[in-house]
This record gives structure tokens, C-alpha cells and sequence, in this order.
């Protein structure tokens, strides 16, 4: 999954080196000269990465959030103004198409995907509109940066013009246009910020001089991958359902997938796994074979004892763990299986591993009938 967006102004920044060409991040900085430290700046102070290359689009409209509701997963016609979710789009089948974050505020629904799936998605729901109140349009004067850290409380009103700081999954505007929006990942404090694409810059500037330490995007996806949080297109493939990445839950879960909604494409697979099935993958941490004489990259084939079991996603490195990777694994695996991953040795992390013990509606409905 490459990006085609232009390449971010901040990327004119001394050290700035920029995601390699065929990566989805070559738009942006990839680090600024200390990748592990920016990944502790992230965790223990306050960081800002620049996620100018996500695709925002904007849906206008009184019908806006009930006619989303219908053809999206996630539950969102009763959002409150500022509230924020993610949501996903998918096929007939229940395969995931579009992953996005959303914020109605101020009559607007905002949305922010990924850059190189962005038109896909609005060229979606514009042809899904027919008679109803709602006008998805790009949105490409605004744009995405994330600020990570408990160094965030300090920042707030001198600095980011807001008295407080949001909840989890709640917005608030911001002086000159744009809203602040905390999320639920990748860190215990994560806060997206979507601002005038000419304001880019200003921003940036304003928060690096408030004490906000540059970081790239291998700091945000090495602590994205850390928390067990998939990224489309690299941690997803064209079979992927949502019960195989994390995806089940509605807001208060800080899940993509609301199980008590009404009828949306793809449904019927959802509640089918939910109810009667398992999901026949899961995504899992890998821990990778640091001495390797090489790296595996997203795609690899992940093999135990030569027959392959799964595939990798996001491959990285980060500043605690070493060299770790996410991977679509079959969930009959168990957890201490001896795996290869592309050229070297890996092995599952035990609490990554999610439990499909959980007893399901649908079977027990099934086993009262049939009298057990």
C-alpha cells in the first residue's frame, strides 16, 4: 500500500528523513535523526508526528449520521455533537474495505483514512446518497497531526486554546478552525489534531516551541503495533473480517463494529462469527529473531515446521521489545508453536493472543434446543 499524496511541508525540517518511496508514509518523516527516542518522548513526555498524508473528508447534511449508520459498521446516528468513533466499510462478504476515524461536530461529520484508500472511500459514499440528506466531499484542506504523551496536559489552554482536553473518542474546536480529538491508541495518551492544511506548519511550529518533540511515523507505528492495533492494508488482507483484528466493539469498547445495530452491508458474516462461529485467523504480537542476519518484511509468509500458518503485517522496531512484527495468524496455532517469519526465528507473545472462549449466543440458544 504506497501513498501518492504530495509530500508534507514539514518534511523540510533539518533531519527529516522521509518513509521510503514505496512505503504508505513516504509523505511524511519516517524519523528525525533518533527513531528510539522519539518513541520514549511519545511514551513518557509529549511528541508530535506529522500525519499529514491521512485523506479527510467531510459529510454535511440533517441526515448525515442516520444515513452513515445504514452503511457503515459502526452504531453513530445518536452521536453527541464531538463525539468520535471508528468505523468500517465493508463487502457483501464482511470483509474489510475502509477503516476510518469520524467526529460529528458543529453539523459536520469529519472523517480521516487512509491516503491511498481515501478516494475509494468517497467515491462509496457518494454513490450510496440517493435521496438522502447527507453530502460526503474531500477535504483536502485539512489535515492530521497526532500528539502523544502525558506531557499533553500542559499544553492545553496557552498552547492548544482549549480549556480542558477532551475524553477518550471526544473532540473539541479549535481556535482558528479545526477540533482536538483524543483517541484510545496508540498510547494512554493519544490526541489527534485536524487543522487547516495552511495552518499545518503554524501548528507545528507552535507545539515544537510549546516543548513538543518531533517524532516520526516509525515512533506512531511501532506504539500502534505494540498495542495490538492494525493498520488497513498492511495488517489486513482481502479475506480480512473484523472478529480477526480487533475490530468488535462499539465506542465505549473502542471498537469499529457495533454488534446491536441495525442492517448494514456485511452484517450477516459479523453476527454469524459472533454467534456460532470463530473467526478462522487472529492477529497476534510476534516477537522476531533480533540476531537474524535479516529482516522480514510485511507480506512474508509466517511457517511453522515449513507449512506456512499465517502472514506478516507491520514489521518494526521498537525501542523496548527490539524487533517485533503483527501477523494474521490461523487461531488454531497454539500459542508456543516455533515459528519462522520471512528469514528468521519468531515467537508469539502469550498476552497477545486473544481468548475465543467466550460463550456465544447463538450455541448456547443451540445446545438449551437441543436440551444440554
Amino acid at each position: 500500500m504506497s501513498s501518492s499524496v504530495a509530500p508534507s511541508p514539514i518534511l523540510q525540517v533539518p533531519g527529516a528523513v522521509a518513509g521510503l518511496p514505496e512505503s504508505p508514509d513516504a509523505a511524511v518523516a519516517w524519523h528525525y535523526g533518533d527513531p528510539f527516542g522519539e518513541q520514549r518522548a511519545a511514551v513518557q513526555r509529549v511528541a508530535v508526528v506529522d500525519r499529514s498524508h491521512r485523506f479527510v473528508l467531510a459529510i454535511t447534511g440533517k441526515e448525515r449520521l442516520s444515513w452513515l449508520n445504514t452503511i457503515s459498521s459502526q452504531a453513530v446516528a445518536d452521536l453527541r455533537d464531538g463525539d468520535s468513533a471508528e468505523d468500517l466499510d465493508l463487502d457483501l462478504n464482511g470483509r474489510v474495505l475502509n477503516h476510518f476515524v469520524l467526529t460529528d461536530l458543529d453539523g459536520t461529520v469529519w472523517i480521516d483514512t487512509e491516503g491511498a484508500r481515501g478516494a475509494d472511500l468517497l467515491s462509496f459514499l457518494q454513490k450510496m446518497v440517493f435521496w438522502a440528506d447527507a453530502k460526503p466531499v474531500e477535504a483536502d484542506d485539512h489535515a492530521v497531526l497526532s500528539l502523544l504523551g502525558p506531557g499533553v496536559t500542559e499544553l492545553t489552554t496557552e498552547t492548544l486554546g482549549v480549556p480542558a482536553l477532551p475524553e477518550t473518542n471526544r473532540a473539541v474546536p479549535l481556535p482558528g478552525g479545526g477540533f482536538l480529538r483524543r483517541m484510545p491508541w496508540p498510547t494512554a495518551d493519544s490526541f489527534d489534531l485536524i487543522v487547516p492544511r495552511d495552518q499545518l506548519v503554524t501548528w507545528w511550529t507552535k507545539l515544537r516551541a510549546a516543548g513538543a518533540e518531533a517524532a516520526g511515523m516509525w515512533a506512531f507505528e511501532a506504539l500502534r503495533a505494540a498495542a495490538l492495533r492494525p493498520r488497513l492494508g498492511l495488517d489486513t488482507d482481502d479475506r480480512t473480517i473484523p472478529h480477526e483484528v480487533n475490530w468488535i466493539g462499539g465506542p465505549a469498547e473502542y471498537g469499529a463494529v457495533h454488534l446491536n445495530k441495525g442492517c448494514y452491508r456485511g452484517q450477516e458474516t459479523v453476527a454469524r462469527v459472533h454467534n456460532l462461529g470463530k473467526p478462522p485467523r487472529h492477529l497476534v504480537l510476534l516477537h522476531l529473531d533480533g540476531a537474524a542476519d535479516s529482516r522480514p518484511a510485511s507480506g512474508d509468509p509466517v511457517t511453522a515446521g515449513g507449512r506456512a500458518v499465517g502472514t506478516l503485517g507491520t514489521v518494526i522496531d521498537h525501542y523496548e521489545f527490539g524487533p517485533i512484527a503483527l501477523a494474521l495468524i490461523k487461531r488454531t496455532i497454539p500459542v508456543d508453536t516455533e515459528l519462522v517469519a520471512g528469514p528468521c526465528a519468531a515467537a508469539i507473545d502469550p498476552d497477545s493472543v486473544p481468548a475465543h472462549d467466550e460463550p456465544q449466543a447463538g450455541r448456547l440458544a443451540v445446545e438449551k434446543l437441543r436440551g444440554r
